[in-house]
């Protein structure tokens, strides 16, 4: 890029940055709710995270487990990594047993009730939310902010067994919520003005970054993720090898690939043991106990310092499954498989007013997906390559999948010379609008 390009894609990172911030419905004068103690639900891999997030802020945390044993071990990986980071003087070592006094660890939803504030972080499962959120609805005082955690699932249907669905609101941290710093929150049909606004204000004082979406299947970032890892298993099926997907991205700037992400993640989220999901492959590497890289195998096979190494067992049964033969498929081809359709995804999702602003699908991608920077994020990228370009890779891959028919603002950005980071959503649309 030049200078002028280099120039203009910094300004729309910082404009596009700050303007996720901003509200139609939310100003200064918008009520606020007073948050000072903070419920977590899970001391696992999320809650413990995000229960640093603002023990670290200064916030008092009473975080829940089902059994002693489980509390225990989560609140001593968080001791574990405030002790790592003072050993790196990040902060006195002093500021660790500050933190830590903070927390208060309960076995009951019951002891939450006087909080003002509680999220959720259990297993991505609808009934157990349901189960949860119908007991946060008996025993949490009036006024309190009830905040899932999901990924995906929807919040609405969550918020419809409490009888105060306006005070349910979603607050998507990204793994480790600890260091990632995207924070979607996710604003539910009845979700009230004051609970958003506080959301808001509570995002910036635990140093986040906060983009507000609409209710729909994975929400902004994991809608258009499932757009890119649908495209990844296709071309798996055509004899493309994980390893050859994964180095394509990476050629385009990601520093992880689909399957590296798998790997990474675990192969076990959401499968257990005997399961058929609608990844038969995923399926027959965990039953191997090729988890990733927690069992040094998955999508890859590792060496003892997590390298990943193209895997001849993972070749096998992905022949075995699919019938394909180890095919070959330019870098630049793979690229716009990949890629196009999270663009069109970005698209529909505006076209649906899940997202305010082109900008913010952008600020999403960039801070929790790791979207190459001087690719600016799918709608910035979506110019640089054009609309026309984009129009065509989606007809082509129409022609053999209806679902993935282009978006008719794409057509239309394609025939009138459009760019993707003008679209005029109207805003954000709920009951409220």
């Amino acid at each position: 890029m030049t200078q002028t390009d280099d120039a203009a894609l910094s300004d729309y990172i910082a404009s596009s940055g700050k303007a996720a911030w901003e509200v139609p419905d939310i100003t200064p004068a918008t009520p606020r709710r007073e948050v000072r103690n903070v419920g977590i639900i899970g001391a696992g891999t999320m809650g413990g995270g995000i229960s640093m997030n603002f023990a670290t802020a200064g916030y008092n945390i009473r975080i829940v487990e089902t059994t002693q044993e489980a509390l225990d071990r989560g609140l001593a990986v968080v001791r574990g990594n405030y002790q790592r980071s003072a050993d790196r003087g990040r902060f006195p070592v002093e500021e660790v047993d500050i933190r830590m006094g903070r927390y208060d660890g309960r076995l009951a939803l019951a002891d939450l009730a006087d909080c003002d504030m509680v999220i959720e972080a259990v297993f991505e499962n609808m009934d157990l939310k349901k189960q949860i959120f119908t007991e946060l609805d008996r025993v949490m005082k009036p006024g309190a902010i009830l905040a899932t955690n999901t990924s995906a699932l929807d919040i609405d249907e969550i918020a419809s067994v409490t009888s105060r669905p306006e005070d349910v609101i979603g607050m998507h941290f990204f793994s480790p919520a600890n260091v990632m710093k995207l924070l979607e929150i996710v604003r539910a049909e009845k979700t009230a003005s004051d609970v958003l606004a506080t959301s808001l204000d509570i995002a910036r004082e635990i140093n986040k970054i906060a983009v507000v979406v609409g209710v729909c299947p994975g929400f902004v970032g994991n809608r258009i993720l499932f757009a890119r890892q649908d495209q990844a298993n296709k071309l798996v099926y055509q004899g493309i090898m994980p390893w050859n997907v994964d180095a394509a991205l990476n050629a385009f700037g990601f520093k992880m690939g689909p399957f590296q992400m798998a790997d990474l993640a675990g192969l076990d989220i959401g499968w257990s043991k005997g399961a058929k999901t609608t990844n038969p492959i995923r399926d027959a590497l965990c039953e191997m106990d090729r988890r990733g890289q927690k069992t040094k195998a998955g999508y890859y096979d590792y060496d003892e310092n997590r390298t990943p190494l193209p895997s001849d067992v993972t070749a096998g049964i992905i022949r075995d499954i699919t019938g394909a033969e180890p095919a070959k498929m330019p870098q630049e081809y793979i690229i716009d498989i990949c890629i196009c359709p999270m663009i069109n995804e970005a698209v529909k999702i505006l076209e649906e007013n899940k997202a305010q602003r082109p900008g913010d699908v952008d600020v999403v991608w960039l801070n929790g997906y790791g979207w190459p920077a001087d690719k600016g994020g799918p709608m910035y990228y979506g110019d640089m390559i054009g609309a026309q370009k984009v129009l065509d890779v989606m007809q082509k891959l129409a022609a053999e999948d209806p679902n993935l028919a282009p978006a008719k603002t794409l057509e239309d950005l394609a025939a009138n010379g459009g760019k993707f980071t003008k679209i005029d959503t109207g805003g954000l649309k709920t009951d409220r609008a």
